[in-house]
């Protein structure tokens, strides 16, 4: 149970620390984008961590180019955590794009759209 409420700590730990090295370190939020760390699973040896990110934005910005430049800043932002939350082993991170949020808000579309029809 222990190691249960560890890593759960851990896990959010993490993610508070992302999301502002995130907001701090990448440039597009100038464009009206909206990036939010979703999720973190940590492995139980706490050596690997897995971030979701979702990323929402205006009709003429591009999720590809948002996406790259986080891709390219994970280095960056791995040597700020390390600074910053000193664990003894610090988790190596690696980003995934969350798309349940898009995909709830098409199911919600589809029913309305039903909805509307009938």
């Amino acid at each position: 149970m222990g190691d249960v409420d560890r890593l759960t700590r851990v896990n959010e730990l993490l993610k508070r620390e992302i999301a502002d090295n995130l907001e701090k370190s990448l440039l597009f939020s100038s464009n009206g984008a909206l990036v939010s760390v979703t999720e973190v699973k940590t492995s139980v040896d706490l050596r690997n961590a897995t971030v979701f990110i979702s990323i929402f934005v205006p009709k003429n910005g591009s999720k590809a180019e948002i996406w790259n430049e986080i891709l390219q800043k994970r280095i960056e932002i791995q040597h700020k955590i390390a600074k910053n939350l000193k664990f003894k082993h610090t988790p190596v991170i690696s980003f995934k794009l969350d798309e349940r949020l898009e995909e709830g808000d098409r199911v919600l579309q589809l029913l309305n759209e039903m909805e509307e029809n009938e």
